[in-house]
């Protein structure tokens, strides 16, 4: 039995429990001495980070070549328009090579709690929100994907990786579950919450 924490990462914390440079970092939300992350989420992005104290079990969640889906919400400079959702869906050329075919659609504003400090309006410039589902893993992919389709990411929030969701998770807040894994190791079980802290 694997343990698994669903965390949800704020703003401008990193997905570690240290740094040298005294930035924030899980352990000021968490004490998870066994645990390690399972992929990353980039510092200025927020929502779900998934965090194990089976190294199998985040090999399972991490390693690109298992393809796993992650939705993103996701705030743009500009009212995106439909040439742009099918460009993304299709899958974007960038420097590292073109990316998988994901899922987009345009989403009205999500009710998320508001972000500290809040993402910088500009009058002149509407914005507008899609939910991206992606089956890689490089780094700053997302944003780099709406820049190339000419739609530069404001704000950045995961709020889903595989079968596991931020669903009642406020930022800071994390859940911790039991996980069974088939002796196979191709396919996982999420377990019941075990305790839900703040």
């Amino acid at each position: 039995m694997a343990r698994i924490i669903l965390f949800n990462k704020p703003f401008q914390v990193l997905s570690q429990f240290s740094d040298d440079l005294g930035r924030a970092t899980l352990a000021d939300y968490l004490a998870a001495p066994n645990f390690k992350a399972a992929g990353r989420l980039d510092y200025d992005s927020e929502g779900l980070l998934l965090l194990t104290d089976d190294g199998n079990l985040q090999q399972q969640i991490a390693n690109p070549r298992h393809k796993r889906w992650k939705t993103y919400q996701v705030q743009v400079e500009g009212l995106i328009s439909d040439a742009a959702l099918q460009l993304l869906a299709a899958g974007v050329e960038l420097k590292d090579g073109p990316t998988l075919p994901a899922r987009a659609v345009r989403i009205p504003p999500p009710p998320l709690w508001p972000r500290t400090p809040p993402v910088r309006e500009r009058k002149s410039v509407p914005d507008s929100w899609l939910e991206l589902s992606i089956r890689e893993g490089r780094n700053r992919q997302v944003r780099r994907m709406t820049a190339a389709v000419g739609y530069p990411t404001l704000r950045l929030v995961r709020t889903r990786v595989g079968d596991w969701s931020l669903d009642g998770l406020q930022p800071g807040e994390y859940r911790e579950l039991e996980v069974h894994l088939p002796a196979s190791r191709d396919g996982l079980v999420p377990g019941k919450p075990r305790r839900r802290r703040k």
